[in-house]
């Protein structure tokens, strides 16, 4: 229920809709949660690297499996050669000696080729490097969903949190207003000799501090459509507001043990540190395969061509045949690979259950604030008549005498407390039902757009009044210093 339906009388509806029309001017179109939402899955950087992520662990897979595929390599040289060649002979003789050198070079070229093919018969650690491979997929796939859940979620927070401080600041808005007028009669009445001093001072303190409430409201709406425009990489003139007849009540089912079991078997971040446990077993079963024997075929052909000696001509040769080779003793790396796969997995089985048991926990705790809030609505809804009553009644009591200008602000106050306590009730209990969605596993557009579908086409438009200068709500009075003793 927005402010418009709780007035506190007839004279404001005017009075708030000039306010309002002054400060926020609306747009030619508004932006719904379901075109933002689709703005943030096309735009939103973290999503798109979870993406490229999942396509990079995709090709992993094919650079490993590309080892049980047929391998060819061709290599060849052209190379030019000179050899020296140096003879030596000595005489030992009384006092003297005589030798003898000769020195020869020889210059030619050779041109070889080798062309060389091979087929895995057998390699079980590539085979089983395969299937980590694999299981990195399925990992990559939940944490992708989960990534994207987490974006859903949060464009509908930070959109909610819009409207919330939109409410909100109206309701500041209308208290700063209210409070002002009770401001401005207090100090004619001082004027007149009807009220004291302390009366029209502890107005004006209110006053502030309900100044001070507004300027502190703008903020936080200001800072709630930076957050939605971090996540789009877009910025919203408006966006739609959420209608009063939004359904106010309990998930469906109603039952938290369905939710409990949801969230075991369709919460993506359970599920991918359920796969990342198959991962860390491939990788128990990787190093286990490191004692395994290879075995591969073969065959390669051999090209060569010299001209040494002035001569011409060339040779060739091909083999065929099968290659094995056995790991004997690798210094005990193989072992220590073993026992350091087992601790991996061992402790992605404690984060699968930690996992686990927090997102049962979220589950319960989403759910109950689910059940609260839709009493807390409700509650919050019959607290702005009760104030609203109470505020006319302390008016009434302030005019034949009964009840001083502090009652009636602090009912003024309570008033509008209550609005804003209302808003409050209203988007947590959006926000919490969505949240509750995801931790099931169950949030996604779908779910977007049955929320989508709560708001008006009403617009809400955040052009704030421009700071510097007078403050535009400030009352002008002039009450003057208050008097002195024995004047």
């Amino acid at each position: 229920m927005r402010l418009a339906h709780w007035a506190v009388n007839a004279p404001l509806r005017p009075l708030l809709l000039a306010v309002f029309t002054a400060s926020f001017v609306l747009p030619a179109q508004a932006a719904d949660l379901i075109t933002i939402t689709r703005d943030a899955l096309d735009n939103n950087a973290e999503l798109a690297s979870a993406r490229s992520e999942y396509l990079g662990v995709e090709a992993g897979r094919d650079v490993v499996r590309s080892g049980l595929l047929p391998q060819i390599n061709a290599s060849g040289t052209v190379a030019h050669n000179e050899q020296y060649e140096s003879q030596g002979s000595s005489r030992a003789g009384v006092g003297a000696g005589t030798g003898s050198v000769s020195a020869g070079d020889d210059r030619y070229n050779t041109v070889s080729l080798s062309l060389e093919a091979t087929q895995a018969l057998y390699d079980e650690v590539t085979r089983r490097q395969v299937t980590q491979a694999e299981r990195q997929i399925d990992q990559q796939v939940y944490l992708l969903a989960a990534t994207e859940q987490q974006l859903l979620i949060d464009v509908a927070s930070a959109y909610f949190d819009i409207l919330r401080a939109h409410e909100v600041l109206e309701a500041r808005f209308a208290q700063e207003r209210a409070i002002g007028r009770q401001l401005e009669q207090a100090g004619e009445q001082f004027e007149v000799g009807l009220i004291a001093i302390t009366e029209v001072e502890e107005a004006r303190a209110t006053f502030d501090q309900s100044r001070a409430d507004r300027i502190a409201a703008e903020s936080n709406l200001q800072v709630a459509f930076e957050a939605l425009e971090q996540l789009t990489g877009q910025r919203y003139a408006s966006i739609e507001a959420l209608g009063d007849s939004m359904p106010i009540a309990l998930p469906e089912p109603s039952s938290r043990d369905y939710w409990v079991e949801q969230a075991i078997e369709r919460n993506p971040q359970v599920l991918a540190q359920q796969a990342g446990i198959e991962v860390s077993r491939s990788g128990v079963d990787i190093a286990r395969a490191g004692r395994l024997p290879t075995l591969s075929a073969f065959g390669n052909y051999q090209y060569g061509d010299s001209d040494i000696d002035n001569t011409t001509g060339n040779d060739s040769s091909s083999q065929v045949g099968i290659r094995a080779n056995l790991p004997i003793y690798t210094g005990g790396s193989t072992s220590a690979s073993i026992r350091q796969g087992t601790y991996q997995l061992e402790s992605s089985q404690y984060d699968f259950e930690s996992q686990r048991r927090s997102s049962i926990q979220q589950v319960r705790s989403l759910y109950t604030q689910v059940s609260n809030d839709v009493e807390t609505v409700e509650a919050r809804e019959q607290a702005i008549v009760s104030n609203q009553s109470a505020l006319e009644a302390t008016r009434a009591g302030y005019e034949v005498g009964t009840r001083n200008i502090v009652d009636v602000l602090n009912a003024e106050q309570n008033l509008y407390n209550a609005i804003a306590n209302y808003a409050e009730a209203r988007y947590s209990y959006v926000v919490n039902l969505l949240s509750l969605r995801q931790q099931a596993g169950r949030l996604d557009v779908d779910a977007i757009e049955e929320v989508n579908a709560w708001l008006t086409g009403d617009e809400v438009n955040f052009t704030l009044p421009e700071s510097g200068g007078d403050d535009p709500y400030e009352p002008a009075l002039n009450i003057g210093a208050p008097p002195q003793p024995g004047m």
